[in-house]
């Protein structure tokens, strides 16, 4: 009993490791190629067989359909990929994750000792190598994953199920004829799956059993039928959170691997029976243990294949029942604060965050675009009731505009609790820049709105050449907000930093030739002195706001 008790904790102890070796791997060549990975996802996708390709070749990178099925929930979510083309990445994606069993079912078959020790010593060099580290920790994973492998085994060799009277009068219990056992067995798959969150450690566990011997082939079939359904689970809670696109994308991973098994059931008997003739091994006689691993990934690739292939003509029908499931929803009129395109729980490696927190900057930065036009409106309004209205807006953009800062910021800092590459702590110091000089973007307009409510409070209006003159240098300051705009959506190849020196210079000669002609004014008595100082308030509030625009130019050019 007690040999049986220590066994258990090597055999947890060695799945343990085989989960964050896969996930130290994965995470690792996510980050040597984390933004090429986004680009082929979001360019490689021009039709359904480039998207199922992609899928397939991003999954056999990363050893992780989670990580890429994640990974195109968080791009559907931030708008870079259609429902359709994320159909097909997870089709693909679904064949990828195949290459997993094939991996395991080598370090069954094959002594991986060998290779483990000189992965381990080599990634431990490559680590201290600061420019070699992320290949390091990918020989670590590597070798993580080839230990727990050759722990499991040993582990299932000690056991000797074969020989222990109780497991084969246990296992032999199940009648495997029986569609109730298949679908007990299905549904123990995919619950386990879904309560460990890694298809990969009860693989492990599936081809340990059929190893020895005691489970047969038709129950361990049936237990990776219900594992490709569990691991939908990852990309469906991720989603849960998120918006409706993201939610419709993980719901037809789980509808494609859910039509998968229904149809697989109806065949089951036959079609496992071909597999196993394929690998030849002959479910009806039994023996020959040491061929079950590899029925069990060659059932896994052709399942997959297969429903990829019944599939991939139906993405346009598959996308209508998930928008029939999951309706849009009305938007109300007046909606709360929200973040648009970051979603905490779709966090997965920094590359997704990193995206994320720019498309939601960009949103930041078109938001106090429309802030400062309010403004504009705001300045050449009269009526005093019309007027509050416009400061209204303006004083719940600032509120809003407020709490975007620091929810981009939160988002930020905890992204930066992660082991990042150089360039990706850059891009992150670069736009806490670009949201706190946006922040202060927003609360210069604020500020212009309540210069202006002291003045209407005290029934003065600008005079009409007065409006014209503010008018010119808010045009100025709509060109720079304009310049700023194409230089945060990605087109600062455009521009040269010219560019906004010469706005800037023109907004500050203005400034100085406002000021002198407005003491002008004020000396000659065109209008008193309080209407005199607002209107340099103004002047000056207007240079000030230019300043701020041209420090988020200047952060993205890199200065």
């Amino acid at each position: 009993m007690d040999n049986y008790f220590m066994i258990g904790l090597r055999l947890l102890g060695a799945l343990g490791l085989l989960i964050y070796g896969m996930r130290m791997m994965s995470e690792a060549l996510q980050k040597m190629a984390g933004p090429q990975l986004r680009h082929i996802l979001a360019k490689m996708t021009t039709n359904r067989l480039t998207g199922m390709l992609t899928g397939t070749f991003v999954t056999c990178t990363v050893q992780s359909s989670s990580a890429t099925t994640v990974m195109t929930v968080s791009f559907v979510s931030a708008g870079l990929l259609t429902l359709s083309q994320a159909i097909s990445i997870i089709m693909g994606a679904n064949i990828g994750t195949t290459l997993t069993a094939w991996i395991m079912s080598l370090g069954y078959s094959v002594d991986l000792t060998s290779i483990v020790f000189p992965a381990f010593f080599i990634g431990m060099v490559l680590i201290y190598r600061k420019k070699h580290r992320y290949l390091g920790d990918f020989l670590f994973g590597t070798a993580f994953l080839f230990l727990s492998l050759v722990m499991l085994s040993a582990a299932g060799k000690d056991m000797d199920l074969e020989h222990n009277e109780a497991a084969i009068r246990f296992f032999s219990s199940f009648d495997t004829s029986s569609y109730l056992t298949v679908f007990a067995f299905l549904a123990i798959g995919t619950i386990i799956t879904c309560i460990v969150q890694s298809s990969a450690a009860v693989m492990a566990i599936t081809i340990l059993l059929v190893s020895t011997g005691v489970l047969p082939i038709y129950l361990g079939i049936a237990l990776v039928m219900g594992e490709n359904i569990g691991t939908t689970a990852t990309a469906n809670l991720a989603a849960m959170g998120a918006g409706t696109q993201a939610r419709r994308a993980a719901l037809a991973h789980l509808l494609f691997n859910v039509f998968g098994v229904i149809w697989v059931l109806i065949v089951f008997y036959p079609f496992v029976n071909f597999v196993c003739s394929l690998v030849g091994y002959d479910a009806s006689v039994g023996g020959q243990p040491e061929r079950l691993p590899v029925v069990l990934a060659m059932f896994h690739t052709l399942f997959n294949v297969t429903n990829t292939l019944i599939l991939i003509s139906f993405i346009p029908q598959i996308e209508r029942i998930v928008c029939w499931i999951l309706p849009e929803k009305q938007q109300k009129p007046k909606e709360e604060f929200s973040l648009q395109y970051i979603q905490a729980n779709l966090v997965q490696t920094p590359e997704i965050s990193i995206l994320q927190a720019q498309k939601e900057t960009i949103r930041f930065a078109d938001y106090v675009h429309e802030m400062f036009n309010v403004v504009r409106l705001a300045v050449k309004e009269t009526d005093d009731k019309r007027f509050e209205e416009y400061f209204s807006q303006i004083s719940d953009k600032e509120e809003f505009a407020d709490r975007m800062e620091i929810e981009i910021a939160n988002y930020l800092g905890k992204v930066s609790d992660d082991h990042l590459s150089d360039d990706t702590k850059k891009k992150i110091r670069q736009m806490i820049r670009v949201i706190g000089e946006l922040e202060s973007i927003a609360d210069t307009c604020y500020s212009q709105a309540r210069i202006l409510e002291r003045y209407h409070t005290l029934g003065q209006h600008f005079t009409s050449e007065q409006i014209i003159q503010l008018n010119s240098m808010m045009d100025l300051c709509d060109n720079s907000l304009n310049l700023m705009s194409n230089v945060i959506h990605g087109h600062r190849n455009e521009f040269t930093a010219k560019n906004v020196y010469r706005l800037e210079n023109e907004i500050n000669n203005l400034r100085d030739s406002l000021k002198t002609k407005n003491i002008e004014n004020v000396n000659n008595q065109l209008y008193d002195y309080k209407l005199g100082m607002t209107f340099g308030d103004m002047v000056n509030s207007l240079e000030r706001l230019n300043d701020y625009i041209v420090n988020v130019i200047q952060t993205k050019f890199g200065k």
